[in-house]
C-alpha cells in the first residue's frame, strides 16, 4: 500500500525532504556545503539570477511548498533582488518550518554553513519521525519527459510510458506531458483528443507558438545526438515524443507552476509567452522536470534512447531505456529496459505494466536508480508567461 506524508493543503508527499534553497548564485556554494551534512535528507534547489523574475519567484514558491518537501532553509547573500520575504511568508503559511540565513549578516561562509547544518540536521531528525498515512493512486501527480532520444524511443520507451499514463489516468491520477517544442507536426492528432473544442484550439496554439519561438532562434529542439541516433527531422522526433502521452482524453493545458485542479491528462506549455527574450525555452531536460515538479509532480518518467543519467532534487525520476544496447552499457542507471521489446523479450503491454508498477513502488518508499546514485540535478532560469485562459481548464 502506498503511504504519504500529509500536508496542510490536503496533498500528500511520497518524500519528506529538507529543501535548501539558494536565492542567488553567490549563495550556491554555501547552500551546497550545508546540504552536504544530510546528503539524502537535504536537497539543493535555487535560482542563480541577481535580477528579479516573476516566473522564477512563482516556481520557487511552488517547489518550496511541494508535497515532497517537509521543511525549507533559504540561503541568501543579502543584496540580491529575489523576494525572500515573500517566499518565506508563503512557506510559513503552508505549515512548513522555514528559516532564512543571510550570508552578509550571519558572519560569512563558515559561520553560515555551521548555522545551516545545525538547522538542517535538526529538521531532518524531526521529519524522519513524522508518521505517514495511506495514499491512493488518484492522489498521485506523475510527469513524463524524454531526453537523448533516438530511433528506438518512439517505438519502445515512449509508447510504453504512454500505456502507463493511460492506466494511471484511468485510476484517477494526474499525468503531465510537455515539450511543446517537440510536438511540432502532432497538432491535429493532439487536437482530436482534447476534452473540448476550445481546449483543442489552445493545444494547437501552444505548439504553433513553440514553432515560431524556435524559428526566431534559428534552432529547433533537435540535437546532433538525435541525428546520430537515427532521427531525421523534428517532426519525426515529435511523433515519437508524442507517444509518451498515451491515448487518454487531454483534460487541460497548464503552464509551469499551475496545479491541475483534478485528475486527468494535461499538456504543459513550457515555451515562454511574448517576444524571445531569454534564449532557449529549456536548456536541459532538468529544466522541464523542475517545471513539472512546480506543478505538483511527485515523480517523473524519463525515457531515453541515447542514455541520460540525471535524476532530480525533490521528486524521484524513473529512467526508461528505449535502446537495448544503451541499456547494457548503462544498466546501473536505468530502472526499466524497454529495449526488450525490440529483442522480442517483452511486449509493449508488459513494459507498460512494469513502468506502472515502478511508479507504485516509488510512491510506496522504494528508490529509483538515480536516487540510489545520489543524483539531485536542478536548474531554474529566466522565463516569462501570461496566465492561462478559461478554455485551458474546461470543467
Amino acid at each position: 500500500m502506498m503511504r504519504g506524508w500529509p500536508r496542510q493543503d490536503g496533498r500528500k508527499g511520497i518524500r519528506n525532504v529538507v529543501a535548501v534553497a539558494y536565492l542567488v548564485e553567490c549563495a550556491h556554494h554555501v547552500a551546497r556545503q550545508i546540504a552536504a551534512a544530510q546528503p539524502e535528507a537535504a536537497h539543493i534547489i535555487g535560482f542563480p539570477g541577481c535580477f528579479p523574475n516573476d516566473y522564477a519567484q512563482r516556481v520557487m514558491e511552488r517547489l518550496c511548498t511541494h508535497p515532497n518537501v517537509g521543511a525549507v532553509l533559504l540561503v541568501s547573500l543579502g543584496c540580491e533582488s529575489f523576494n525572500r520575504y515573500q517566499l518565506e511568508q508563503v512557506i510559513r503559511a503552508s505549515g512548513r518550518p522555514v528559516r532564512v540565513l543571510t550570508i552578509q549578516a550571519d558572519g560569512g561562509t563558515r559561520a553560515t554553513i555551521a548555522l545551516g547544518r545545525d538547522w538542517v540536521t535538526a529538521q531532518a531528525a524531526v521529519l524522519a519521525a513524522q508518521p505517514t498515512v495511506p495514499m491512493r493512486v488518484d492522489e498521485l501527480v506523475v510527469g513524463t519527459v524524454c531526453g537523448g532520444s533516438d530511433g528506438t524511443s518512439g517505438i519502445t520507451g515512449n509508447p510504453a510510458a504512454g500505456l502507463a499514463f493511460d492506466r494511471l489516468v484511468a485510476e484517477g491520477a494526474t499525468c503531465i506531458f510537455e515539450e511543446t517544442g517537440e510536438l511540432i507536426g502532432c497538432e491535429a492528432i493532439m487536437q482530436a483528443r482534447a476534452a473540448t473544442p476550445a481546449l483543442a484550439a489552445e493545444l494547437r496554439a501552444s505548439v504553433e507558438k513553440a514553432a515560431r519561438y524556435y524559428a526566431t532562434l534559428g534552432y529547433g529542439s533537435f540535437a546532433p545526438g538525435n541525428a546520430d541516433g537515427g532521427l531525421s527531422t523534428i517532426e519525426e522526433k515529435s511523433l515519437g515524443a508524442y507517444m509518451k502521452s498515451g491515448q487518454s482524453t487531454i483534460s487541460g493545458l497548464i503552464k509551469p507552476g499551475d496545479i491541475p485542479p483534478r485528475g486527468g491528462l494535461y499538456l504543459m506549455d513550457v515555451v515562454p509567452d511574448g517576444e524571445v527574450r531569454f534564449g532557449f525555452p529549456n536548456i536541459s531536460d532538468n529544466a522541464e522536470i523542475v517545471e513539472m515538479i512546480a506543478s505538483g509532480a511527485h515523480l517523473t518518467l524519463f525515457v531515453t534512447g541515447r542514455g541520460s543519467v540525471v535524476g532530480s532534487a525533490i521528486s524521484p525520476v524513473i529512467k526508461i531505456a528505449a535502446n537495448p544496447h544503451m541499456y547494457r552499457r548503462l544498466a546501473d542507471d536505468m530502472d526499466v529496459n524497454a529495449g526488450r521489446i525490440l529483442e522480442g523479450q517483452a511486449t509493449l503491454a508488459q513494459v507498460g505494466d512494469e513502468i506502472y508498477q515502478k511508479v507504485l513502488a516509488l510512491a510506496s518508499g522504494g528508490k529509483s536508480r538515480s536516487e540510489d546514485l545520489g543524483h539531485q540535478e536542478f536548474i531554474l532560469t529566466y522565463k516569462s508567461f501570461q496566465p492561462i485562459g478559461p478554455a485551458c481548464l474546461p470543467v
